[in-house]
């Protein structure tokens, strides 16, 4: 680093995002992206005329697409306010609300714990229960912002609606975020309880579910006047957030919603027969309510099944934690992909 880094960066551990891979013919497992391609009608915007969509800048204010977010979920539109990715929107969520501080469980998406960090503020970690659960008595009256992962990563567990408005409940002064990347696999969402607290945020993204991961789309759902604390702060630091082009594919993926409901049942149904298939091999993990499971074996160490993955061609995430050293965690694709997968899963487990 050079000598001219503010000083109190220099002890900042950046997020590190999972493997891209340079060489081809790699089976990616690692970064929970769809398998399956977007829908027509956002291939076809990304296929116009490309020189007029990058040439000008998009609408700051996203007003179609929060339009059509809005009449997706039964809201207004000053309730939604879209943004580059989740990731944005979570930032924007830790600046805004955690004056008094924020609180999150000890294993959860690794960059709560780098906001925080870069916004200098006071943490508290939530342990999760020996079987990775929350405990949501845990997050009773703790007088700082909550951010909560549902389902969690990269646990794949998933809290229930009583469960969530027990926690909004016992904590009316501050905000609850809920971060819901990976709702749409069979869970329910906390979008529908925005009227009855103003203290809840739900924050959802279009790169799990929606096939969108490289046009960076998020999204939060909140009563208005959250919504105006967050525009506030955006429109300080980027207004021109989302691109023509993905804003217009953000808004052809929300209208084509039926496309995208099919390939999470395809991937559900191919993410419990993995799960029974690894089972007969030896590896367990937590029930997982996403698109990624996270499993260990009893004789074989996360390292190693890591290793044996990567050297049979497939990407997988491994975590060096200590709680979570022994487990890996691995994204649900194709059926083919799945396969492909519990077959070299056999060849390791019998071989090493």
């Amino acid at each position: 680093m050079s000598r001219f880094l503010n000083g109190y960066y220099e002890q900042l551990k950046p997020y590190v995002p999972g493997e891209i891979p340079k060489e081809s013919g790699l089976l990616k497992l690692n970064t929970n992206e769809s398998p399956y391609p977007p829908s027509p009608g956002v291939l076809e915007c990304f296929n116009r005329d490309a020189a007029s969509l990058q040439r000008l800048y998009g609408d700051p204010a996203n007003r179609e697409l929060n339009r059509v977010l809005a009449g997706h979920y039964g809201l207004s539109a000053d309730e939604v306010m879209a943004t580059g990715g989740s990731d944005e929107t979570l930032e924007l969520a830790f600046m805004a609300y955690s004056q008094d501080g924020v609180a999150f469980a000890d294993e959860t998406y690794g960059f709560y714990g780098v906001f925080a960090d870069l916004h200098h503020l006071d943490v508290k970690l939530i342990p999760l229960a020996e079987d990775f659960s929350i405990h949501p008595e845990d997050y009773y009256d703790l007088g700082r912002e909550i951010i909560l992962a549902n389902p969690n990563a990269p646990t794949g567990l998933y809290l229930k609606r009583e469960a969530i408005e027990e926690i909004l409940r016992h904590n009316r002064d501050h905000v609850v975020v809920v971060d819901e990347a990976y709702v749409d696999f069979g869970n329910e969402s906390m979008i529908p309880l925005i009227h009855q607290y103003e203290n809840l945020l739900v924050i959802q993204t279009f790169s799990k579910s929606r096939s969108l991961a490289g046009a960076r789309i998020g999204f939060a759902a909140g009563n208005s006047e959250l919504i105006r604390d967050l525009e506030r702060l955006r429109n300080s630091r980027n207004p021109y957030d989302i691109s023509r082009q993905s804003q217009l594919a953000g808004v052809k993926a929300v209208e084509e919603s039926s496309y995208y409901r099919r390939n999470c049942e395809k991937i559900i149904a191919a993410r419990e027969w993995t799960v029974r298939e690894l089972n007969q091999l030896g590896f367990h993990g937590p029930d997982s309510h996403t698109n990624f499971i996270f499993v260990s074996h009893e004789h074989l160490t996360g390292q190693e099944v890591y290793e044996g993955l990567r050297a049979r061609g497939i990407l997988v995430r491994h975590f060096d934690r200590e709680r979570i050293k022994n487990y890996n965690r691995i994204s649900i694709g194709t059926m083919e992909d799945m396969e492909r997968l519990v077959a070299a899963m056999k060849e390791i487990v019998t071989n090493g």
